[in-house]
């Protein structure tokens, strides 16, 4: 278990935070940690700043997260890791498409130049927006309170996929099932980012398992053509007690 101090916090959204710490560690965009609150439990989070000091981008949605919420500044982390695989980075035009929190492991790769989607159901839920070149992202919002009123789905069906040379996908699963549907066919290199309920993060719970493709060992980052093979995608998914159920 590594443990390390907490530098600074800040506040990127509604409910949504900072967290820099200090890790001598190289990490490749996409990885995570398995981050452990004693006493309370233990969850998968992205690494959202790979400089110095590192960070995660932390929302509250559970006992964990909303514990991990609640630290300060001089406070310890406690974690596992580096896990997972990361993304391929490649192409010169590239275009990331996160939904809520699922823009904090996308934003490693936020850099100038490089084009994005970032959705949420209300503008307070957009998060990194503005690291973007502003005429190179779009705001997508349900209830059309900032930029574009609908999905990302809307959104990327105002754009030519096969103009880009690669698109890197994270968000809630039922969002990236219509861009994986959407994105079949197309001729543009394509990677979503998986999130599932996760126990141990070294694949031995199987607890993240889908159709046998193990998230955290195998993922969090597949290629369009793996997920579009994996049935249970964007269907079901287990609870944590292990119970099945549709999305």
């Amino acid at each position: 278990m590594i443990n390390s101090v907490i530098t600074g916090i800040s506040d990127v959204a509604a409910n949504v935070r900072k967290i820099d710490f200090k890790w001598d560690q190289k990490l490749l965009p996409g990885q995570f940690i398995m981050l452990w609150y004693p006493g309370v439990g233990e969850i998968p989070m992205s690494i959202s700043h790979l400089g110095d000091p590192k960070s995660i981008t932390v929302k509250a949605y559970g006992t964990v997260s909303s514990k991990i919420m609640e630290l300060g500044k001089g406070d310890r982390l406690y974690f596992r890791g580096p896990l997972g695989n990361g993304f391929n980075v490649r192409g010169k035009k590239r275009l990331l498409i996160g939904g809520g929190s699922g823009m904090a492991s996308l934003h490693p790769m936020i850099e100038r130049g490089v084009h994005g989607i970032v959705a949420g159901r209300t503008s307070a839920d957009l998060i990194f927006l503005d690291e973007f070149d502003q005429d190179r992202v779009l705001a997508a919002s349900d209830d059309g309170s900032s930029g574009f009123k609908g999905t990302a789905l809307d959104a990327l069906k105002t754009l030519d996929p096969e103009s880009f040379d690669s698109i890197y996908v994270c968000g809630p699963e039922a969002m990236m099932f219509g861009i994986m549907k959407h994105l079949a066919g197309k001729n543009v290199y394509v990677e979503f980012s998986l999130e599932r309920s996760m126990k141990c993060g070294i694949g031995v719970c199987d607890s993240c398992s889908i159709d046998g493709n193990q998230i955290c060992t195998q993922g969090p980052v597949f290629s369009l053509e793996s997920v579009m093979k994996m049935r249970e995608f964007g269907l079901t998914r287990l609870t944590t007690s292990g119970k099945r159920i549709r999305f």
